[in-house]
Protein backbone atom coordinates (compact mmCIF):
# COMPACT_ATOMS: atom_id res chain seq x y z
CA UNK A 1 0.00 0.00 0.00
CA UNK A 2 1.37 3.37 -1.02
CA UNK A 3 2.00 5.96 1.89
CA UNK A 4 0.08 9.28 1.32
CA UNK A 5 3.64 11.19 0.11
CA UNK A 6 4.01 8.47 -2.68
CA UNK A 7 0.59 8.84 -3.95
CA UNK A 8 0.97 12.52 -3.80
CA UNK A 9 3.62 12.20 -5.82
CA UNK A 10 2.40 9.81 -8.25
CA UNK A 11 -0.93 11.22 -8.17
CA UNK A 12 0.21 14.70 -9.67
CA UNK A 13 3.07 13.66 -11.44
CA UNK A 14 5.56 15.81 -8.97
CA UNK A 15 9.44 15.47 -9.68
CA UNK A 16 12.17 14.98 -7.00
CA UNK A 17 12.92 18.50 -7.02
CA UNK A 18 9.35 19.27 -6.10
CA UNK A 19 8.86 16.81 -3.55
CA UNK A 20 11.92 18.04 -1.60
CA UNK A 21 10.53 21.60 -1.28
CA UNK A 22 6.93 19.27 -0.45
CA UNK A 23 8.98 17.64 2.65
CA UNK A 24 10.52 21.22 3.53
CA UNK A 25 6.77 22.47 3.66
CA UNK A 26 5.38 19.24 5.78
CA UNK A 27 8.40 19.76 7.91
CA UNK A 28 7.46 23.07 8.61
CA UNK A 29 3.61 23.14 9.16
CA UNK A 30 4.06 20.08 11.61
CA UNK A 31 6.92 22.28 13.55
CA UNK A 32 4.82 25.05 13.20
CA UNK A 33 1.25 23.59 14.44
CA UNK A 34 2.35 22.64 17.51
CA UNK A 35 2.29 26.20 18.40
CA UNK A 36 -0.53 28.04 16.15
CA UNK A 37 -3.67 26.06 14.63
CA UNK A 38 -2.66 25.60 11.18
CA UNK A 39 -4.14 22.32 10.79
CA UNK A 40 -6.74 20.02 13.00
CA UNK A 41 -4.34 17.93 14.98
CA UNK A 42 -6.23 14.97 13.66
CA UNK A 43 -5.31 15.35 9.80
CA UNK A 44 -1.60 15.56 10.70
CA UNK A 45 -1.34 12.01 9.83
CA UNK A 46 -3.42 12.59 6.36
CA UNK A 47 -1.44 15.23 5.56
CA UNK A 48 -0.62 14.43 2.02
CA UNK A 49 -3.75 13.46 1.01
CA UNK A 50 -6.57 15.65 3.00
CA UNK A 51 -4.56 18.84 2.51
CA UNK A 52 -1.68 18.72 -0.15
CA UNK A 53 -3.18 16.47 -2.46
CA UNK A 54 -6.48 18.52 -2.07
CA UNK A 55 -5.37 21.30 -2.70
CA UNK A 56 -2.68 20.00 -5.71
CA UNK A 57 -5.75 18.69 -7.81
CA UNK A 58 -6.19 21.90 -8.61
CA UNK A 59 -2.96 22.37 -11.02
CA UNK A 60 -4.64 20.09 -13.82
CA UNK A 61 -7.75 22.81 -14.21
CA UNK A 62 -5.03 25.74 -14.17
CA UNK A 63 -2.41 25.18 -16.84
CA UNK A 64 -0.83 27.13 -18.79
CA UNK A 65 -2.86 30.01 -17.02
CA UNK A 66 -0.95 33.10 -17.14
CA UNK A 67 -1.16 36.35 -14.91
CA UNK A 68 -1.57 36.33 -11.45
CA UNK A 69 -3.29 34.04 -8.93
CA UNK A 70 -4.89 34.82 -5.96
CA UNK A 71 -5.71 32.79 -2.88
CA UNK A 72 -7.77 34.28 -0.42
CA UNK A 73 -8.01 32.86 3.23
CA UNK A 74 -4.92 30.88 2.77
CA UNK A 75 -4.11 29.66 6.83
CA UNK A 76 -1.66 26.98 6.39
CA UNK A 77 -1.10 27.80 2.53
CA UNK A 78 -4.23 25.66 0.94
CA UNK A 79 -4.85 26.04 -1.93
CA UNK A 80 -2.42 28.79 -3.19
CA UNK A 81 1.06 27.83 -1.39
CA UNK A 82 0.94 24.19 -3.08
CA UNK A 83 -0.01 25.63 -6.27
CA UNK A 84 3.00 27.78 -6.00
CA UNK A 85 5.45 24.80 -5.12
CA UNK A 86 4.19 22.84 -7.86
CA UNK A 87 4.36 25.40 -10.85
CA UNK A 88 7.69 27.26 -9.34
CA UNK A 89 9.98 27.05 -12.44
CA UNK A 90 7.27 26.87 -14.99
CA UNK A 91 7.60 29.94 -17.30
CA UNK A 92 4.13 30.25 -18.19
CA UNK A 93 3.41 30.76 -14.48
CA UNK A 94 2.67 33.62 -13.16
CA UNK A 95 2.83 35.37 -9.34
CA UNK A 96 0.75 34.10 -6.52
CA UNK A 97 -0.84 36.36 -3.80
CA UNK A 98 -1.76 34.67 -0.85
CA UNK A 99 -3.76 36.93 1.63
CA UNK A 100 -4.30 35.62 5.36
CA UNK A 101 -5.64 38.12 7.74
CA UNK A 102 -4.11 36.08 10.68
CA UNK A 103 -0.53 37.83 11.05
CA UNK A 104 0.91 33.84 12.36
CA UNK A 105 -0.57 32.42 9.26
CA UNK A 106 0.85 35.22 7.17
CA UNK A 107 4.02 34.54 9.38
CA UNK A 108 4.13 31.04 8.62
CA UNK A 109 3.74 31.30 5.10
CA UNK A 110 6.44 34.03 4.62
CA UNK A 111 9.06 31.47 6.28
CA UNK A 112 7.83 28.65 3.90
CA UNK A 113 8.40 30.56 0.78
CA UNK A 114 12.09 31.46 2.15
CA UNK A 115 12.68 27.88 3.14
CA UNK A 116 11.54 26.00 0.21
CA UNK A 117 12.71 28.62 -2.64
CA UNK A 118 9.78 29.59 -3.97
CA UNK A 119 8.36 33.64 -4.40
CA UNK A 120 5.36 34.32 -3.14
CA UNK A 121 3.48 37.55 -1.81
CA UNK A 122 1.51 37.20 1.44
CA UNK A 123 -0.48 40.26 2.08
CA UNK A 124 -1.66 39.55 6.11
CA UNK A 125 -4.68 41.47 5.74
CA UNK A 126 -8.47 40.64 4.98
CA UNK A 127 -9.36 39.77 1.78
CA UNK A 128 -12.15 42.50 2.11
CA UNK A 129 -9.44 45.49 2.74
CA UNK A 130 -6.99 44.41 0.69
CA UNK A 131 -5.86 46.29 -2.36
CA UNK A 132 -8.01 44.79 -5.58
CA UNK A 133 -5.53 42.53 -7.17
CA UNK A 134 -6.97 42.41 -10.71
CA UNK A 135 -5.74 39.00 -10.85
CA UNK A 136 -6.36 36.41 -13.87
CA UNK A 137 -7.18 33.52 -11.13
CA UNK A 138 -8.73 33.27 -7.75
CA UNK A 139 -8.83 30.45 -5.53
CA UNK A 140 -10.03 29.42 -1.99
CA UNK A 141 -10.76 26.44 0.20
CA UNK A 142 -13.12 26.20 3.25
CA UNK A 143 -12.80 30.09 3.98
CA UNK A 144 -16.98 30.94 3.46
CA UNK A 145 -20.02 30.01 1.81
CA UNK A 146 -20.20 30.54 -2.27
CA UNK A 147 -21.84 34.19 -1.81
CA UNK A 148 -19.20 35.09 0.19
CA UNK A 149 -16.58 34.28 -2.26
CA UNK A 150 -17.98 35.56 -5.01
CA UNK A 151 -18.06 39.04 -3.12
CA UNK A 152 -14.30 38.27 -2.63
CA UNK A 153 -13.74 36.84 -6.62
CA UNK A 154 -15.98 40.03 -7.65
CA UNK A 155 -13.03 42.64 -5.65
CA UNK A 156 -10.07 40.67 -6.74
CA UNK A 157 -10.63 39.44 -10.23
CA UNK A 158 -10.02 40.79 -14.08
CA UNK A 159 -12.91 41.44 -15.65
CA UNK A 160 -12.72 37.80 -18.10
CA UNK A 161 -10.98 36.59 -14.30
CA UNK A 162 -12.08 32.74 -13.65
CA UNK A 163 -11.87 31.37 -9.66
CA UNK A 164 -11.76 27.73 -8.79
CA UNK A 165 -13.39 26.95 -5.16
CA UNK A 166 -12.79 23.73 -3.08
CA UNK A 167 -16.59 22.83 -1.46
CA UNK A 168 -18.41 20.15 0.38
CA UNK A 169 -21.67 18.30 0.16
CA UNK A 170 -23.49 22.11 0.32
CA UNK A 171 -21.86 23.00 -3.18
CA UNK A 172 -25.21 22.49 -4.95
CA UNK A 173 -27.31 24.43 -1.79
CA UNK A 174 -24.36 27.00 -2.20
CA UNK A 175 -24.83 27.92 -5.57
CA UNK A 176 -28.59 28.03 -5.45
CA UNK A 177 -28.26 30.50 -2.29
CA UNK A 178 -25.95 32.28 -4.75
CA UNK A 179 -27.71 32.89 -7.42
CA UNK A 180 -30.33 35.52 -5.27
CA UNK A 181 -27.57 37.70 -5.24
CA UNK A 182 -25.30 36.96 -7.93
CA UNK A 183 -25.14 36.09 -11.68
CA UNK A 184 -22.74 33.95 -12.72
CA UNK A 185 -21.33 30.82 -14.87
CA UNK A 186 -20.38 27.41 -13.24
CA UNK A 187 -19.31 24.29 -13.78
CA UNK A 188 -18.82 21.42 -11.37
CA UNK A 189 -15.88 18.88 -11.35
CA UNK A 190 -15.21 15.70 -8.85
CA UNK A 191 -13.08 15.65 -6.17
CA UNK A 192 -9.95 13.29 -6.47
CA UNK A 193 -9.79 13.19 -2.97
CA UNK A 194 -13.46 13.38 -1.04
CA UNK A 195 -16.56 11.53 -2.54
CA UNK A 196 -18.90 13.88 -1.47
CA UNK A 197 -16.44 17.22 -2.51
CA UNK A 198 -16.80 19.19 -5.71
CA UNK A 199 -14.45 21.93 -7.93
CA UNK A 200 -16.63 24.88 -8.57
CA UNK A 201 -15.15 26.60 -11.59
CA UNK A 202 -17.21 30.20 -11.71
CA UNK A 203 -16.63 33.41 -13.94
CA UNK A 204 -18.90 36.06 -15.53
CA UNK A 205 -19.16 37.18 -12.09
CA UNK A 206 -22.15 40.00 -11.53
CA UNK A 207 -23.91 41.42 -8.94
CA UNK A 208 -27.73 41.39 -9.17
Amino acid sequence: MKSGREAFQISLGVSRETMRRFDTYAKLLLDWNKRINLVAKGTEDDLWTRHFLDSGQLSSHLANRGGALVDIGSGAGFPGAVLALLTAGDPGAGPIVLIEADKRKAAFLRTMSRETGVPLTVLAERSEQAPPQNASLLTSRAMAPLTGLLEHASRHLAPNGEAFFLKGRTAREEVQDALADWSFRCETFPSRTKRDAVILKVGGIHRV
